[in-house]
């Protein structure tokens, strides 16, 4: 973490940081996405590849592509709906972190400079 005394950082510096965000991000999408796979595949006794498409298609926000067949499936796809809500506003949050703090930080060296 830098001091607001200091400089921003050097581009490479920076880059990584990005870079680990978007990675760890990445990371947690996939994870979601193997729980979702999986709450099909056991809920709905869905294949693996229309266990996939439908967890996909709620974590990006479209929706269900095969009709729910059991209370316990609707279930989990409700929840899992709304996990994956909550799960787009964190994951933005840590993608972004890095840009917001550059800003931050240019913005306070600005106003300090004058």
């Amino acid at each position: 973490m830098e001091k607001t005394q200091q400089h921003h950082l050097p581009k490479k510096t920076f880059l990584i940081r990005l870079f680990r965000n978007i990675l760890f991000g990445v990371i947690i999408i996939m994870i979601s996405l193997g729980i979702g796979m999986f709450g099909y595949y056991y809920y709905e006794n869905m294949p693996w590849v229309d266990a996939y498409v439908n967890a996909a298609m709620i974590l990006s926000g479209m929706g269900p592509m095969s009709t729910l067949q059991t209370s316990a499936g609707k279930i989990f796809a409700g929840s899992y709906a709304l996990f994956s809500g909550v799960l787009f506003l964190v994951i933005v949050g840590i993608i972004f972190t890095p840009v917001i703090h550059w800003f931050f930080l240019k913005f306070h060296m600005e106003e300090t400079k004058r």
